[in-house]
């Protein structure tokens, strides 16, 4: 008996919007602090309705290989049965006082500063 192929919903956090994305394959990368995720799935393209949000997903990752996403950017992750429509979408409520990492640094002349 075959074990059945199993897909990946990743959801993180980019440059202030959730991506929700289908993948075959996510691993914890050789870049110390990554996923590493690969094999994007989208709907087909037979459709009737596209939708604007996968299609700018599918063309954002048309001809990427492998995604490497910070570990503090990733939302969730859950392993499903089968893909589902790609998405990109606001946070809920605005990031309110949630902001991605890291937020600033401080200028380099307060570093050097004697402290009083």
């Amino acid at each position: 008996m075959r074990e059945p192929e199993y897909l990946y919903r990743v959801t993180f956090l980019n440059q202030g919007q959730v991506y929700e994305v289908y993948v075959k394959n996510i691993y914890q990368s050789d870049i110390y602090g990554f996923v590493e995720i690969e094999h994007f799935v989208f709907g087909g393209k037979s459709s009737v309705v596209v939708d604007p949000a996968e299609e700018k997903l599918r063309g954002e990752f048309q001809d990427v290989v492998c995604s490497f996403v910070p570990m503090h950017s990733i939302i969730r992750i859950d392993q499903v049965e089968k893909g589902g429509v790609a998405k990109i979408s606001e946070p809920r409520g605005g990031m309110g006082n949630v902001s991605p990492f890291p937020v600033s640094f401080p200028p380099p002349g307060d570093r050097n500063r004697p402290k009083p």
